[in-house]
């Protein structure tokens, strides 16, 4: 078991880096919250995983906080949740986001993040809720201690808002609402943004953090 890697940062295309560990590259996914605190290419990380092995691949899963790490592993435990769509949650909410929406039964918050349905919040909250109340409560019984290509831009946009449009479709928001999001998060500030902080201001306006 993998359980965490220290190294260079190598590449980050959300929601994948490349983390350099003694001249092996080590390929990992991971949500937006930890693309949100990696350094610079180029500088050293520590980055905590989860290994999946699946009878057609074998995947890495990388997380900046322990928080993270463990509520997607819950998460797996949810009938119907895989590695791809608990990875989605972990992005479209923060921690105390997804357990503020358990606790409050607000599974039509949870429906806005891709590829979870009615059926499919219904069901978080319920299973969810008991492993939740366990940890007497996620957020605060987890911490929040840090340790740290196929789809192209959308009308031909490159830069960070290409790079933000290509990780939101990633994460499985349609093309159309991949552009709103990224074309609204642009205009809401008139400096330039980083493709991390467009995708950060993109996603609290689907899901509040």
């Amino acid at each position: 078991m993998i359980g965490s890697l220290r190294g260079t940062l190598l590449a980050k295309a959300p929601p994948q880096l490349m983390i350099d560990v003694g001249g092996i590259g080590y390929e990992l996914e991971a949500p937006m919250s930890t693309f949100y605190e990696l350094p610079a290419i180029g500088a050293e990380v520590r980055i905590l995983t989860h290994f999946v092995v699946r009878e057609d691949a074998q995947v890495l899963y990388g997380f900046a906080r322990d928080d993270e790490r463990r509520l997607f592993r819950h998460l797996l435990k949810v009938s119907g949740i895989g590695p791809k769509l608990a990875l989605a949650i972990l992005s479209g909410a923060s921690v105390e986001g997804f357990a503020s929406c358990v606790a409050r039964n607000d599974s039509a918050t949870l429906t806005k993040i891709p590829g979870v349905g009615r059926k499919t919040a219904e069901r978080l909250i319920i299973e969810m809720r008991d492993r939740l109340d366990a940890e007497v409560g996620l957020a605060a019984a987890l911490g929040t201690q840090s340790v740290a290509g196929t789809v192209g831009p959308a009308d031909g946009v490159q830069g960070a808002e290409g790079e933000a449009y290509a990780a939101l479709v990633a994460l499985g928001y349609k093309p159309a609402e991949a552009t709103r999001l990224v074309r609204t998060a642009a205009a809401a500030e008139e400096t330039p943004q980083s493709t991390e902080q467009l995708i950060r201001r993109a996603l609290q306006g689907v899901v509040p953090k």
